[in-house]
Protein backbone atom coordinates (compact mmCIF):
# COMPACT_ATOMS: atom_id res chain seq x y z
CA UNK A 1 0.00 0.00 0.00
CA UNK A 2 1.42 3.38 -0.97
CA UNK A 3 1.89 6.08 1.62
CA UNK A 4 -0.84 8.22 -0.03
CA UNK A 5 -3.37 5.36 -0.11
CA UNK A 6 -2.50 4.52 3.48
CA UNK A 7 -3.22 8.09 4.56
CA UNK A 8 -6.63 8.13 2.85
CA UNK A 9 -7.48 4.82 4.49
CA UNK A 10 -6.87 6.25 7.95
CA UNK A 11 -8.65 9.51 7.17
CA UNK A 12 -11.76 7.62 6.02
CA UNK A 13 -11.59 5.41 9.07
CA UNK A 14 -11.35 8.38 11.43
CA UNK A 15 -14.29 10.09 9.75
CA UNK A 16 -16.36 6.90 9.86
CA UNK A 17 -15.57 6.51 13.56
CA UNK A 18 -16.44 10.13 14.33
CA UNK A 19 -19.68 9.77 12.34
CA UNK A 20 -20.64 6.67 14.30
CA UNK A 21 -19.88 8.38 17.61
CA UNK A 22 -21.95 11.41 16.58
CA UNK A 23 -24.85 9.18 15.49
CA UNK A 24 -24.80 7.20 18.73
CA UNK A 25 -24.53 10.40 20.74
CA UNK A 26 -27.53 11.92 18.97
CA UNK A 27 -29.53 8.73 19.40
CA UNK A 28 -28.66 8.65 23.11
CA UNK A 29 -29.57 12.30 23.57
CA UNK A 30 -32.86 11.79 21.73
CA UNK A 31 -33.70 8.76 23.86
CA UNK A 32 -33.14 10.73 27.06
CA UNK A 33 -34.86 13.85 25.71
CA UNK A 34 -38.12 12.05 25.00
CA UNK A 35 -38.38 10.34 28.39
CA UNK A 36 -41.11 11.46 30.79
CA UNK A 37 -40.00 13.27 33.91
CA UNK A 38 -40.41 11.75 37.35
CA UNK A 39 -43.18 14.25 38.05
CA UNK A 40 -45.00 13.10 34.92
CA UNK A 41 -44.92 9.45 35.99
CA UNK A 42 -46.25 10.42 39.41
CA UNK A 43 -49.17 12.15 37.68
CA UNK A 44 -50.30 8.73 36.45
CA UNK A 45 -50.84 7.57 40.02
CA UNK A 46 -54.43 7.90 41.15
CA UNK A 47 -55.51 9.81 44.24
CA UNK A 48 -58.66 11.30 45.82
CA UNK A 49 -59.06 13.76 42.92
CA UNK A 50 -58.33 11.61 39.86
CA UNK A 51 -58.72 7.87 39.38
CA UNK A 52 -56.19 6.42 36.93
CA UNK A 53 -56.96 3.14 35.15
CA UNK A 54 -54.36 1.40 33.00
CA UNK A 55 -55.73 -0.28 29.89
CA UNK A 56 -53.96 -2.52 27.39
CA UNK A 57 -52.73 0.44 25.35
CA UNK A 58 -54.13 3.50 27.07
CA UNK A 59 -54.70 5.25 30.39
CA UNK A 60 -58.07 6.56 31.58
CA UNK A 61 -58.04 9.53 33.96
CA UNK A 62 -61.43 9.97 35.65
CA UNK A 63 -62.32 12.88 37.96
CA UNK A 64 -63.57 11.77 41.36
CA UNK A 65 -64.40 15.05 43.12
CA UNK A 66 -66.66 16.35 40.33
CA UNK A 67 -69.40 14.51 38.51
CA UNK A 68 -67.84 13.52 35.17
CA UNK A 69 -69.19 15.52 32.25
CA UNK A 70 -70.82 13.76 29.32
CA UNK A 71 -67.94 14.80 27.06
CA UNK A 72 -64.50 13.21 27.18
CA UNK A 73 -61.05 13.91 25.77
CA UNK A 74 -58.93 11.53 23.68
CA UNK A 75 -55.25 12.52 23.47
CA UNK A 76 -52.44 11.23 21.24
CA UNK A 77 -48.77 11.77 22.23
CA UNK A 78 -46.10 13.16 19.94
CA UNK A 79 -43.78 10.81 18.05
CA UNK A 80 -41.02 9.22 20.16
CA UNK A 81 -42.30 10.90 23.32
CA UNK A 82 -43.03 8.62 26.27
CA UNK A 83 -46.83 8.87 26.72
CA UNK A 84 -46.53 9.48 30.47
CA UNK A 85 -44.95 12.85 29.64
CA UNK A 86 -48.44 14.24 28.99
CA UNK A 87 -49.90 13.09 32.30
CA UNK A 88 -49.46 16.42 34.15
CA UNK A 89 -51.29 18.33 31.41
CA UNK A 90 -54.06 15.77 31.08
CA UNK A 91 -54.47 15.44 34.82
CA UNK A 92 -55.30 19.16 34.89
CA UNK A 93 -58.04 18.51 32.34
CA UNK A 94 -59.40 15.62 34.40
CA UNK A 95 -59.55 17.72 37.58
CA UNK A 96 -61.73 20.17 35.62
CA UNK A 97 -64.32 17.39 35.42
CA UNK A 98 -63.61 15.71 32.08
CA UNK A 99 -62.61 12.04 31.63
CA UNK A 100 -59.39 11.75 29.61
CA UNK A 101 -58.02 8.91 27.52
CA UNK A 102 -54.27 8.95 26.85
CA UNK A 103 -53.71 6.56 23.94
CA UNK A 104 -50.37 4.90 23.24
CA UNK A 105 -49.25 5.26 19.63
CA UNK A 106 -47.74 1.98 18.30
CA UNK A 107 -43.92 2.04 18.36
CA UNK A 108 -44.18 5.60 19.72
CA UNK A 109 -45.01 6.77 16.22
CA UNK A 110 -41.90 5.48 14.42
CA UNK A 111 -41.80 2.83 11.67
CA UNK A 112 -45.27 3.93 10.56
CA UNK A 113 -46.82 3.54 14.00
CA UNK A 114 -48.58 6.90 13.75
CA UNK A 115 -49.82 6.30 10.22
CA UNK A 116 -51.58 2.95 10.33
CA UNK A 117 -55.12 2.04 11.30
CA UNK A 118 -54.04 0.42 14.58
CA UNK A 119 -53.73 3.66 16.55
CA UNK A 120 -57.28 4.75 15.66
CA UNK A 121 -58.56 1.25 16.41
CA UNK A 122 -56.97 1.51 19.85
CA UNK A 123 -58.61 4.85 20.47
CA UNK A 124 -62.04 3.62 19.38
CA UNK A 125 -61.88 0.55 21.61
CA UNK A 126 -60.82 2.66 24.57
CA UNK A 127 -63.65 5.14 23.92
CA UNK A 128 -66.20 2.33 23.84
CA UNK A 129 -65.03 1.23 27.27
CA UNK A 130 -65.79 4.55 28.97
CA UNK A 131 -69.29 4.40 30.44
CA UNK A 132 -71.56 7.42 30.03
CA UNK A 133 -69.50 9.29 27.43
CA UNK A 134 -70.99 9.60 23.95
CA UNK A 135 -69.29 12.78 22.74
CA UNK A 136 -65.58 13.33 22.44
CA UNK A 137 -62.97 15.95 21.71
CA UNK A 138 -59.89 14.47 20.03
CA UNK A 139 -56.50 16.09 20.59
CA UNK A 140 -52.83 15.46 19.96
CA UNK A 141 -49.41 17.03 20.26
CA UNK A 142 -47.02 17.26 17.32
CA UNK A 143 -47.34 14.02 15.30
CA UNK A 144 -50.17 13.09 17.64
CA UNK A 145 -52.02 16.04 16.14
CA UNK A 146 -51.72 14.39 12.74
CA UNK A 147 -53.31 11.23 14.20
CA UNK A 148 -56.12 13.27 15.79
CA UNK A 149 -56.84 15.08 12.50
CA UNK A 150 -56.86 11.79 10.59
CA UNK A 151 -59.20 10.23 13.11
CA UNK A 152 -61.63 13.12 12.61
CA UNK A 153 -61.50 12.62 8.85
CA UNK A 154 -61.68 8.83 8.78
CA UNK A 155 -63.72 7.93 11.84
CA UNK A 156 -65.67 10.93 13.04
CA UNK A 157 -68.63 9.25 14.73
CA UNK A 158 -69.18 10.73 18.18
CA UNK A 159 -66.39 13.29 17.78
CA UNK A 160 -67.49 16.87 18.35
CA UNK A 161 -64.20 18.74 18.64
CA UNK A 162 -60.55 18.71 17.62
CA UNK A 163 -57.59 20.32 19.43
CA UNK A 164 -54.26 20.49 17.59
CA UNK A 165 -51.37 21.21 19.95
CA UNK A 166 -47.92 22.26 18.72
CA UNK A 167 -48.45 20.85 15.24
CA UNK A 168 -48.73 22.09 11.65
CA UNK A 169 -51.13 19.26 10.77
CA UNK A 170 -53.29 18.62 8.89
CA UNK A 171 -50.95 19.04 5.94
CA UNK A 172 -51.97 16.35 3.46
CA UNK A 173 -55.77 16.74 3.51
CA UNK A 174 -58.35 19.40 4.24
CA UNK A 175 -60.75 19.77 7.15
CA UNK A 176 -61.91 23.17 5.93
CA UNK A 177 -65.49 21.96 5.47
CA UNK A 178 -65.68 20.32 8.89
CA UNK A 179 -68.42 21.51 11.24
CA UNK A 180 -66.45 20.45 14.32
CA UNK A 181 -65.24 22.89 16.94
CA UNK A 182 -61.53 23.11 16.10
CA UNK A 183 -58.81 24.69 18.25
CA UNK A 184 -55.14 25.14 17.41
CA UNK A 185 -52.61 25.80 20.20
CA UNK A 186 -49.15 27.03 19.21
CA UNK A 187 -46.08 28.43 20.96
CA UNK A 188 -44.16 31.41 19.60
CA UNK A 189 -40.82 29.74 20.46
CA UNK A 190 -41.69 26.35 18.96
CA UNK A 191 -38.62 25.33 16.95
CA UNK A 192 -40.16 22.06 15.72
CA UNK A 193 -43.62 23.25 14.60
CA UNK A 194 -43.14 26.94 13.96
CA UNK A 195 -46.26 29.10 13.70
CA UNK A 196 -45.31 29.93 10.10
CA UNK A 197 -45.83 26.30 9.12
CA UNK A 198 -49.35 26.32 10.52
CA UNK A 199 -50.13 29.63 8.82
CA UNK A 200 -49.30 28.04 5.46
CA UNK A 201 -51.87 25.35 6.21
CA UNK A 202 -54.55 27.65 7.63
CA UNK A 203 -56.73 27.04 4.55
CA UNK A 204 -56.94 23.35 5.51
CA UNK A 205 -58.83 24.20 8.71
CA UNK A 206 -62.35 25.61 9.15
CA UNK A 207 -62.62 29.39 9.09
CA UNK A 208 -64.13 29.09 12.59
CA UNK A 209 -60.97 27.46 14.00
CA UNK A 210 -59.91 29.07 17.29
CA UNK A 211 -56.19 29.91 17.32
CA UNK A 212 -54.50 30.10 20.73
CA UNK A 213 -50.99 31.53 20.57
CA UNK A 214 -48.82 31.06 23.65
CA UNK A 215 -46.23 33.83 23.87
CA UNK A 216 -42.88 32.30 24.84
CA UNK A 217 -44.07 28.70 24.63
CA UNK A 218 -41.95 26.09 22.84
CA UNK A 219 -42.56 22.55 21.55
CA UNK A 220 -41.23 20.41 24.39
CA UNK A 221 -43.08 22.11 27.23
CA UNK A 222 -46.47 20.94 26.00
CA UNK A 223 -45.33 17.70 27.63
CA UNK A 224 -43.09 16.98 30.60
CA UNK A 225 -39.91 15.65 29.01
CA UNK A 226 -36.50 17.00 27.97
CA UNK A 227 -35.61 19.53 25.29
CA UNK A 228 -36.57 17.99 21.97
CA UNK A 229 -33.89 18.12 19.24
CA UNK A 230 -34.50 21.15 17.04
CA UNK A 231 -36.64 22.97 19.59
CA UNK A 232 -36.04 26.51 20.89
CA UNK A 233 -35.88 27.53 24.53
CA UNK A 234 -39.11 28.79 26.06
CA UNK A 235 -39.40 32.10 27.87
CA UNK A 236 -42.28 30.95 30.04
CA UNK A 237 -42.25 28.10 32.52
CA UNK A 238 -43.50 24.60 31.73
CA UNK A 239 -46.18 25.05 34.38
CA UNK A 240 -47.41 28.27 32.73
CA UNK A 241 -47.43 26.72 29.27
CA UNK A 242 -49.34 23.65 30.38
CA UNK A 243 -51.83 25.71 32.39
CA UNK A 244 -52.58 27.82 29.31
CA UNK A 245 -52.85 24.69 27.18
CA UNK A 246 -55.19 23.11 29.71
CA UNK A 247 -57.39 26.20 29.57
CA UNK A 248 -57.58 25.97 25.77
CA UNK A 249 -58.52 22.27 25.92
CA UNK A 250 -61.11 22.81 28.64
CA UNK A 251 -62.57 25.70 26.62
CA UNK A 252 -62.99 23.30 23.68
CA UNK A 253 -64.67 20.72 25.91
CA UNK A 254 -66.98 23.30 27.45
CA UNK A 255 -67.90 24.56 23.98
CA UNK A 256 -69.03 21.05 23.04
CA UNK A 257 -71.07 20.81 26.24
CA UNK A 258 -72.79 24.12 25.49
CA UNK A 259 -73.38 23.21 21.84
CA UNK A 260 -74.97 19.90 22.88
CA UNK A 261 -77.16 21.64 25.47
CA UNK A 262 -78.31 24.16 22.86
CA UNK A 263 -79.12 21.37 20.40
CA UNK A 264 -81.12 19.53 23.07
CA UNK A 265 -83.06 22.68 23.92
CA UNK A 266 -83.84 23.34 20.27
CA UNK A 267 -84.95 19.76 19.79
CA UNK A 268 -87.09 19.78 22.90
Amino acid sequence: MSKRKGSWFWIRRVWATLGLIAMLGFAGWSFVAYQASGEAREALVGDHRVEVTRGADHWLLTPTELSPRKVGLVFFPGALVEPAAYAPLLRKVATAGYPVLLVEVPNRGVFGGADGAEVIRRARLAMQGVVGISEWVVAGHSRGGAVAARMVRESGAGIRGLVLVGTSHPRDFSLAESTLLVTKVLGTHDGVSAIEKSEKNRHLLPATCRWVILEGGNHSQFGSYGIQPGDSFATISREQQQELTKSAIVHALESVVHASASADSAGG
